[in-house]
């Protein structure tokens, strides 16, 4: 199993950026595929980008591409997440979820809000 906390959120201006982290914990974290994935008030979780276990492909949404940059660091546990030129519709709860064929896991979320 994986503990995974998420931080790097909070209130940018349009066109600013921000860096997501997600610390993962109490597992080997290069075993797991990585994903942020992110939740509007009143939408369903869409998935954002996704990394896989050595970081030798990604993949993104057509919203974030060329916009956002997913990442992550074994040696540290941790996976990122880049965003810049961010717009209010990318106002959400950014979530990190770990993948692996037992089962996946979620962190508890962190906000970002993208207002002028």
């Amino acid at each position: 199993q994986v503990r995974l906390v998420e931080s790097g959120g909070g209130l940018v201006q349009p066109g600013g950026s921000l860096r997501l982290s997600c610390a993962a914990s109490g597992s080997t974290f290069s075993s797991y595929v990585m994903s942020w994935y992110r939740q509007a008030p009143g939408k369903e979780r869409e998935l954002v980008a996704s990394i896989t276990r050595v970081g030798g492909d990604t993949n993104y949404d057509d919203s974030v591409k060329g916009r956002f940059t997913i990442s992550r660091d074994n040696a540290m546990n941790t996976l990122y997440l880049q965003m810049n030129s961010l717009k209010p519709e990318d106002t959400a709860v950014y979530y990190c979820r770990a993948g692996h064929s037992a089962g996946s896991y979620w962190g508890q979320g962190t906000q970002v809000t993208v207002s002028s």
